[in-house]
């Protein structure tokens, strides 16, 4: 029902149908985002012979949300992700001051390094630091089973069509032979 009615309002035109229906799903994302969420799941994902392995906390507002197959597959496949791409947090807002300050200060080097005017430096290191977060920060990655979204379009549609807000709490990652600093 949706389709047909974005469609109307589009005036027929599918690509933009598909971004009204997009925007409809964000805004909604954004409208639940405040709403509790107390059940859930906690995933596992063993990769390359054992040698990676993974656990994910996503959590929803209602139980009935936590048992679907739809959110059982998102957790998932946010495990998958976590293995593949190895972030460093989930969002901006998470990730350590420390590793932040330590990017800014290899950006700034840089780009001082390259003999660039001293106007251009600040939009240089902004450029590297909104690449680092779209690598660093798993919602922001691209989705390693459909890069032409992000993690956070997925997120996001899974809002729309459960109706509830969805969150992905945590994740830790485990790589064989890798110590723990």
């Amino acid at each position: 029902m949706d389709c047909k009615v974005a469609l109307a309002e589009c005036n027929g035109n599918i690509d933009k149908a598909i971004d009204h229906l997009r925007k409809k799903g964000i805004a909604t994302a954004k409208k639940r985002g405040s709403r509790a969420t107390s059940q859930g799941q906690v995933q596992s994902y063993i990769h390359a012979g054992g040698k990676i392995g993974v656990l994910v906390e996503a959590n929803c507002e209602t139980d009935f949300t936590g048992k679907t197959e739809d959110f059982t597959n998102f957790v998932r496949d946010i495990a998958i992700q976590v293995a593949a791409t190895n972030p460093v947090a989930i969002d901006r807002e998470r990730v350590p001051e420390d590793v932040l300050e330590k990017e800014k200060e290899i950006y700034a080097s840089q780009a001082k390094a390259s003999g660039k005017p001293e106007k251009v430096l600040e939009k240089i290191v902004e450029g590297k630091l909104s690449k680092f977060f779209s690598e660093a920060c798993l919602l922001e990655q691209p989705f390693v089973k459909n890069p032409d979204i992000t993690v956070q379009d997925l997120l996001n549609a899974l809002i729309a069509k459960t109706g509830g807000n969805i969150v992905v709490r945590r994740f830790v990652r485990f790589q064989l032979g890798e110590s723990d600093t």
